[in-house]
């Protein structure tokens, strides 16, 4: 899986911030996500959070209906979110830590104190077909618990590696990266990443061994201001395509 490139699956939920600014109908999330899989998106994500800041009910419902590569439903373990996966029955959800003043998810699911929680929930969701990812820190302990609670991926967090202020930082981050998709692989998990990860900084991530998918969207959305969300989706393509050998390029 080293060799191979990963895909791009993006985020949404921004265009949805635009939109509830003016508590209006525009711009679409729904629209935006058929625009970013013309373009070559491989997957689309959302967060449906608990206090509805972004997306809303009724674009999960949609999304739904018109996404055709792969929808990744972001969600905090909660009754009422499990719920509304087992209805919607997106491809993936990836359960994530949440709490209401945050910006945005601040770090890794503390999967370990959630053991007996996502032991319940997990195979609740795996039963409708649903394959689920835990939003994990780059340590070996929710890794290691992540794979007794019977997850089928790991979304390693790459904000530390994406906001390190030095070099020298960013370099220990990106090894603990790739040390920590290595224990992952070995522990029978497969690898997504994301969190931060921007034009600048995504090619180092895209060569890590074993990752499947780089989830990306405040850096896409905020570029497709600027250029459009067209040029913007290829543009990360580009980006990630870079990270591949000659051989497994297009």
């Amino acid at each position: 899986m080293g060799g191979v490139m990963p895909r791009l699956h993006v985020n949404v939920d921004h265009v949805a911030t635009v939109r509830q600014a003016r508590g209006g109908a525009e711009p679409d999330p729904v629209t935006a996500a058929a625009l970013c899989e013309l373009a070559g998106a491989q997957g689309i994500t959302v967060h449906l959070r608990e206090d509805r800041r972004h997306i809303q009910d009724r674009d999960l419902r949609l999304l739904r209906q018109t996404v055709k590569t792969l929808l990744n439903l972001e969600m905090a373990l909660t009754e009422e979110m499990v719920g509304i996966a087992l209805e919607v029955v997106p491809e993936e959800v990836c359960l994530v830590p949440e709490k209401r003043q945050e910006l945005t998810t601040e770090g890794g699911l503390d999967v370990a104190s959630l053991e007996e929680a996502l032991q319940r929930e997990i195979p609740r969701l795996r039963k409708a077909g649903i394959r689920v990812s835990l939003f994990v820190d780059p340590w070996p302990e929710p890794l290691e618990a992540a794979a007794r609670c019977g997850a089928d991926f790991v979304e390693l967090h790459t904000g530390r590696y994406a906001n390190a202020p030095e070099e020298a930082e960013r370099t220990e981050e990106l090894q603990r990266l790739e040390t920590a998709a290595r224990y992952a692989h070995e522990l029978g998990l497969r690898v997504n990443a994301g969190h931060g990860l921007d034009y600048d900084n995504v090619l180092p991530v895209a060569q890590l061994p074993f990752v499947e998918a780089l989830n990306i969207g405040h850096a896409i959305v905020a570029r497709a201001v600027l250029v459009g969300l067209d040029q913007a989706v290829r543009e990360m393509q580009d980006r990630i395509l870079a990270a591949a050998p000659p051989e497994a390029r297009p």
